[in-house]
């Protein structure tokens, strides 16, 4: 197999044609998909939540649905149903949206919490069942989530258990004056998306995700990693911490960034770079905090600032009292 970190920069790059200045969010995404993630992108309208879904689908030569959630949106209409066929005397499986490679799960939180849960199964077992039926997915398997977090009227948010089955929580964000320049000239003619290219291919996809599982984690980051999810559980703000789902999410995609960045061993840094992103959705600050304007970014980052780092060296009146006598 050809080596991954260039396989992933032809995908990073054939993205970035459609999303203008978002590196950071396009290799977060990618990140995911390497790790057999799902994501959960929470930004306002027209921001590029659907392209880049659509992008990734077409970049890694993936199958891709979406699905449209609505209030009146049932789960058959989500996973598929078993119809009674006269010509063969039996009932045959109509696979719904959900049975695809990368399914992209539109305004999730407009669907009523009945049809949320048909995701569930799906995101986790990768599977679906239906009259007793289990179906599996295809692989590579993600499910990219959208969510406006500004239009309460009409939605109903995601319960904890399904927020803490998405690996990850990206936020795209408004572009700077001199991208939204490049967007519509790129735009001008037709939408980039349209002549997009498959740089690879599902097989290729399946061998570095199973590289990724190989990257080396040493005891030391991995009981960094726990100390920093106990952190969440330990703080004075928080009134649920993450749970060993996040240890995993952490450990999982740091071995990921590793890769991309030509290593066979996890750094500290980047537990740092990734705690936020996996760790953020995964914890409830407590209504005495919340009232204060405390978030979740100030907490995982206060979080990291106590703990100290693996393999770094006492200074100071610490370092004199370790100091052999």
């Amino acid at each position: 197999m050809e080596d991954p970190k260039i396989i992933a920069e032809r995908i990073m790059a054939n993205v970035e044609k459609t999303i203008i200045g978002k590196g950071t969010e396009v290799r977060l995404a990618l990140i995911a998909l390497l790790c057999q993630g799902h994501v959960l992108i929470e930004d306002v309208p027209g921001v590029g939540k659907t392209i880049l879904a659509r992008s990734l689908a077409v970049s890694t030569g993936c199958s891709f649905r979406r699905i449209q959630f609505t209030p009146d949106l049932l789960p058959s209409d989500v996973s598929g149903v078993s119809i009674y066929s006269q010509k063969t005397g039996d009932f045959e499986f109509r696979p719904g949206p959900i049975v695809a490679q990368i399914v992209l799960a539109d305004e999730i939180n407009r669907a009523t919490p009945k049809t949320q849960s048909s995701l569930l199964e799906a995101m986790e077992e990768r599977q679906v069942t239906i009259d007793g039926v289990t179906h599996r997915l295809p692989q590579p398997f993600m499910v990219l989530a959208t969510q406006n977090p500004i239009e309460y009227e009409g939605t109903f948010p995601l319960p904890e258990a399904q927020l803490d089955r998405f690996l990850m929580r990206i936020h795209l964000g408004y572009p700077n004056a001199a991208e939204e320049v490049l967007i519509m000239e790129g735009q001008q003619r037709q939408h980039p998306i349209e002549s997009l290219d498959r740089v690879t291919d599902a097989e290729e996809l399946l061998g570095i995700q199973g590289a990724v599982k190989d990257v080396y984690v040493d005891p030391l980051i991995k009981q960094y990693i726990v100390n920093v999810v106990d952190a969440t559980r330990r703080h004075g703000s928080v009134y649920l911490g993450a749970s060993p789902r996040g240890s995993l999410a952490l450990y999982r995609t740091a071995q990921a960034r590793a890769l991309l960045d030509t290593r066979d061993f996890v750094l500290p840094d980047d537990i740092k770079e990734l705690a936020y992103t996996t760790l953020g959705h995964r914890i409830i600050i407590s209504p005495s905090a919340r009232v204060k304007n405390v978030t979740a970014k100030e907490i995982i980052e206060n979080c990291l600032d106590r703990l100290p780092v693996p393999g770094a060296r006492p200074h100071g009146a610490v370092a004199e009292r370790a100091a052999p006598r």
